[in-house]
């Protein structure tokens, strides 16, 4: 019976240890869901696998459409999100009243038309139809795009116009606005489409296929695309990690690769 007791005592001495450090290595591990839009997995699947060794495990959780990422950060459903600029977010927390801030800079994502039908904007003919994107802060992008193009003239004295707000269309162009989504899709019937980079990306809209893109300059620095999360986690030490692990030249490859200069880096 001692000699037994003897052998369970060592035993138990001989676990101990590595009762502490399993114990340890749950307690340290910090898992973080961040909202993206699908077609940006690619980007973070290889952040995904390099922070995890270091002890920060990322949960990815795809979005369709603009409207969910931050209701869902807001609801603390998820952490953080990576798809939206900072025009996009000054304008969702006026209109929510809510508190989400920027923790670093990821990419710029000019808009584009593109088109199936004409190669160029001067081929535009009259009465033809434009679909655009009907989120108010892209659609108001958009319209401004238009007008660069020289395709129509809005009220600048209105900073997110609509359609409404069109004060000069020559051509009698109908501008249809549709979820940013089914943009590409539009292509089919419509003369021209603007779409956004993910929605390009994943439709194979390449960027040497596009009729006309948004320039870069500094009236486009509102929609350089961050990660956001709620202002009072902003200085969370695991986020800039996070923030960190993005912003590398392994990302700027990965960029390259998949968008070919649909995303340009912005960091």
């Amino acid at each position: 019976m001692k000699k037994s007791f003897k052998h369970f005592s060592w035993l138990l001495l001989l676990l101990i240890p590595l009762l502490i450090v399993s114990g340890c290595g749950k307690s340290s591990s910090k898992t973080v869901k961040v909202g993206i839009m699908g077609s940006d997995e690619k980007i973070w699947k290889p952040i995904q696998t390099k922070l995890k060794k270091e002890g920060i495990n990322i949960k990815l959780v795809t979005f369709t459409d603009y409207n969910q990422p931050n209701a869902a950060l807001t609801n603390h459903e998820i952490d953080l999100n990576s798809f939206q600029h900072t025009y996009f977010m000054n304008t969702w927390n006026k209109a929510h009243k809510t508190n989400i801030v920027s923790i670093g800079k990821t990419v710029r994502a000019p808009l584009r038309l593109y088109s199936k039908k004409v190669k160029t904007v001067s081929a535009i003919k009259k009465g033809d139809q434009i679909t655009i994107p009907n989120d108010s802060t892209n659609e108001g992008r958009a319209l401004h795009l238009l007008q660069s193009a020289g395709l129509i003239k809005v009220d600048n004295k209105v900073s997110l116009p609509t359609p409404k707000n069109i004060t000069e269309n020559k051509l009698k162009l109908k501008i249809t606005p549709v979820d940013a989504a089914q943009t590409p899709r539009s292509l089919t019937d419509a003369t021209a489409a603007i779409v956004n980079n993910e929605f390009a990306s994943e439709a194979k809209l390449p960027d040497s296929e596009c009729i006309y893109k948004e320039k870069l300059n500094k009236a486009s620095i509102p929609y350089i695309n961050i990660i956001a999360t709620n202002k009072a986690d902003k200085n969370n030490k695991t986020y800039k990690k996070i923030v960190k692990a993005y912003q590398t030249a392994e990302t700027k490859k990965l960029l390259k690769k998949y968008y070919h200069g649909l995303s340009i880096p912005a960091w």
